[in-house]
C-alpha cells in the first residue's frame, strides 16, 4: 500500500520571522492519518489553521493562512518540504504570526524532517490527478496544470536586471530531486526594494544571512549556490503553495512569471474545476487514469 505518512517523533527549531523580524519557537509534531498539515498558534490558545485553500489570507510577498482570528503567515517553505518529503500529517506549532525564515531556503526544514524521520500510517495516501487541463493567467503571469503521469514543474522567469534577465527549468519532483536540486535554493530580493519593504512594515527580518539581495550589477551577499537559483527557488515557491490543494499533484505544472498570488488563486481554481482531476490512491495511482469525481475539497483536512 502506498500509505500516508507522519513524523517519527517531534522536532524543534528557533529562527527569525522575514517580514515580522520576530523570534520563532517552532515544533514539527506527528499527526495520525487523515489529519493533514495544520499550523498551530500556542501563542493564541492553541488555535488551529489547516494549510489548505479554503484558509488562504492576504498574500504579500509570501503565502498566509488564517482562520477565524488566527493567522500564520510565510508557510510556503515549510509546505514544499513537508509535501515533497511526502509527509501527509503533522502538526506545526509556532509562537508567533510567522513560519522562521531560517536561511531562506527549504533545506533547513528538509534536515529537521529528516532529523526526525518518517513513520508509515495504516490508511492510503490519496492523489489528486490531472485528467484535463487547468490554466489561468493575469496579463503576462500565466499557469497550468496538465495531465502527466508523475509530478512535474516547468517553470520560467524574466526580469530587467543584468543577472536575472530569463531562467527557465523543467524538473520531475520526487524527494530526491526536490532535495538536491531545489530545497537550498533561497529567495532572494532587489536592493531597490528593501528600503521600500521595510518602510512598509516588511523584510525587517531580512538579511544578508537569510535572502539573496541583488544589486544593480550583482549579488551582494554570498555567491549563489546555483547559477539559475532564482528560478529554482521560485519551483520551490509553487510546490509548497500547490501543497494548498491538499492532496499531492500528479500532473505537469507549467508557470511564467507567476508568484505567490497566482500560485494560491490556481490552487483554488483547481479545486474548483473538479472535472479536470479524480481522486486515486495506492501504489498505481501514478498510471491511474479514470476515477470517480469528488466534491472539490481536502475532506480529510479540518474546515
Amino acid at each position: 500500500m502506498d500509505a500516508q505518512r507522519t513524523l517519527r517523533r517531534q522536532i524543534s527549531c528557533v529562527g527569525i520571522g522575514l517580514h515580522s523580524g520576530n523570534k520563532v519557537n517552532l515544533s514539527l509534531k506527528p499527526a495520525p492519518a487523515n489529519f493533514g498539515i495544520r499550523f498551530r498558534r500556542t501563542d493564541l490558545g492553541d488555535h488551529e489553521v489547516p494549510a489548505t485553500v479554503q484558509h488562504l489570507a492576504g498574500i504579500q510577498l509570501a503565502t498566509g493562512l488564517a482562520r477565524n482570528e488566527v493567522s500564520v503567515e510565510t508557510v510556503e517553505h515549510l509546505l514544499a518540504a513537508l509535501v515533497s518529503m511526502n509527509v501527509d500529517n503533522v502538526l506545526v506549532e509556532l509562537n508567533s504570526p510567522e513560519v522562521p525564515i531560517m536561511d531562506g531556503s527549504a533545506a533547513p526544514f528538509i534536515y529537521l524532517i529528516q532529523e526526525a524521520g518518517l513513520k508509515q500510517l495504516q490508511a492510503p495516501r490519496k492523489y489528486l490527478k490531472i485528467v484535463r487541463p487547468v490554466a489561468i493567467s493575469k496579463g503576462d503571469k500565466r499557469i497550468s496544470l496538465y495531465p502527466s503521469d508523475h509530478f512535474k514543474v516547468t517553470y520560467s522567469i524574466s526580469y530587467d536586471h543584468p543577472l536575472l534577465r530569463h531562467q527557465s527549468r523543467t524538473l520531475r519532483i520526487t524527494e530526491e530531486s526536490f532535495i538536491e536540486e531545489i530545497a537550498p535554493a533561497r529567495t532572494f530580493t532587489f536592493l531597490k526594494d528593501v528600503e521600500m519593504l521595510r518602510q512598509n512594515g516588511l523584510a525587517l527580518g531580512g538579511s544578508l544571512e537569510n535572502a539573496i539581495v541583488l544589486g544593480e550589477t550583482g549579488v551582494l551577499n554570498n555567491a549563489l549556490r546555483f547559477e539559475d537559483e532564482f528560478v529554482r527557488h521560485k519551483i520551490l515557491d509553487a510546490v509548497g503553495d500547490l501543497a494548498l490543494v491538499g492532496y499531492p499533484v500528479i500532473g505537469h505544472l507549467v508557470a511564467h512569471r507567476a508568484g505567490h498570488a497566482l500560485h494560491t488563486e490556481f490552487a483554488a481554481k483547481i479545486l474548483e474545476e473538479a472535472h479536470c482531476w479524480r481522486l486515486v490512491e495506492g501504489a498505481d495511482a501514478a498510471v491511474a487514469s479514470v476515477g470517480v469525481p469528488v466534491k472539490a475539497s481536502a475532506p480529510h483536512l479540518a474546515n
